[in-house]
């Protein structure tokens, strides 16, 4: 595999996330197709539709949901909240009203956060139908007694779930997956920093010239779509995963997290665990009990695919998640790029992690080979100790992430060592 490049993504990835940022999108409907649309500029996709009513494990596919406006206006025909200017303003899911109601009628339907008093939170009822608006509490305080005029131009209807997907061959069937999740309106973090660091991770294995593992990554829904997608792939999953990572909340510039699988002994919790403990000691480890992304789907008993969640910020843990305060300024090109680079580095190890096994018997006389260096450094005495390290536990047993965690040493610095032991035939790979 060729190495990651030094050239930043983090600015293409900010401007994809600000056009895909006005759209509208839920769990179903053309919000989810627009997104993938413009995903499908950067990499190339391949849509799924499922139908309404169709029978996922103990799920059912739910009617498709569509918006077009909304607004609440005032007796002069003000409008005091305006979906066009937030689409948060509406609750998720809302069936449609066109209906002048009392104040004390309307409140019945409001949603706001005393505690987060400038906020629009984020509020959605997807399973049972209901219709509300959502508004920062400053705003919904100083609301008036008197007559308003509640509109939800909606569909809810028959229709379908749709997600994205790529399959990029490798060398082997067996897979790494990628998942991430394309359901939410305007929330940058949430909802956006997922899917754009994914698309061009995707846009840069489409690129390497070689690859050992399948790629299969997905665009979808959270919760309902990973449950229809394991519903309609699940035996080849099982069969081919050797690890996966669900990508959420990797925008802003705080430290790194990440959600083992449900036991954390999986390969994915192996890698993500090394590459954070060297890469981003401040790194915070969240246990399965804590789950609350797509991982409750991809490790629940019985399907026990090896995935972890990498994120920065976790969700549900810093202050602006599911309201409007998630926005554009809260992710940074730099926060993308710092996603993207770490997801790179385990991909690449996972690429190179093989079982070696020394060939020699005792010490190997390192001077003839030109591997030791005629000149004693700090530095030097360093590369010849790592080296005879990792030979020492070269024996066909271990992997180079075990070895690595052993010998205390970033697996990405001894890519090189085992590229001259190789080529010196002083360690073979185990098949």
């Amino acid at each position: 595999m060729t190495e990651k490049v030094d050239d930043s993504k983090g600015l293409d990835m900010y401007n994809l996330l600000v056009k895909l940022f006005p759209i509208c999108r839920s769990i179903t409907g053309n919000g989810i197709r627009q997104s993938l649309d413009i995903i499908n500029e950067v990499v190339p996709l391949t849509r799924y539709e499922v139908p309404t009513g169709t029978e996922v494990f103990d799920w059912t596919v739910p009617k498709e949901w569509n918006i077009r406006d909304a607004y609440i206006a005032d007796q002069q025909g003000n409008k005091i909240v305006d979906f066009k200017n937030n689409n948060l303003h509406v609750m998720g899911y809302s069936t449609p009203i066109d209906q002048w109601l009392e104040l004390a009628d309307l409140d019945q339907h409001l949603y706001s956060l005393q505690w987060q008093p400038n906020a629009i939170p984020y509020i959605t009822s997807y399973y049972k139908e209901r219709w509300g608006f959502c508004l920062s509490h400053e705003q919904r305080e100083q609301l008036l007694p008197g007559k308003y005029h509640a509109v939800i131009d909606s569909d809810l209807k028959e229709g379908s779930l749709t997600y994205g997907e790529m399959i990029i061959p490798g060398e082997t069937k067996q897979e790494i997956f990628l998942s991430t999740y394309l359901c939410h309106p305007s929330m940058a973090n949430n909802e956006l920093s997922g899917p754009v660091v994914t698309a061009y991770l995707a846009k840069w294995l489409l690129e390497l010239p070689k690859r050992k593992y399948t790629y299969r990554i997905v665009f979808i829904p959270e919760t309902i779509g990973s449950i229809t997608y394991l519903s309609r792939n699940f035996v080849e999953m099982k069969e081919n995963i050797i690890a996966g990572f669900n990508v959420s909340c990797v925008g802003d510039e705080r430290a790194f997290s990440y959600l083992s699988s449900r036991y954390g002994n999986t390969l994915a919790d192996k890698v993500a665990s090394h590459v954070m403990r060297h890469k981003h000691p401040d790194c915070i480890k969240y246990s399965y009990l804590e789950r609350g992304s797509d991982e409750r789907q991809y490790c629940s008993p019985g399907v026990d695919l090896p995935i972890v969640s990498i994120m920065r910020s976790k969700y549900g843990a810093y202050p602006e998640y599911h309201t409007s305060l998630d926005n554009l300024t809260l992710v940074t090109p730099k926060g993308l790029d710092g996603s993207y680079e770490l997801l790179q580095e385990m991909i690449i190890a996972l690429e190179k992690n093989e079982k070696y096994k020394s060939t020699c018997l005792c010490e190997p006389q390192m001077g003839k080979r030109g591997l030791y260096p005629t000149l004693s450094t700090k530095l030097t005495a360093d590369i010849v100790r790592n080296m005879m390290n990792f030979m020492v536990y070269a024996d066909g047993g271990n992997d180079i992430l075990d070895i690595s965690n052993i010998i205390n040493v970033p697996i990405d610095e001894l890519y090189s060592i085992i590229e001259k032991l190789s080529e010196n035939g002083l360690i073979d790979i185990i098949t």
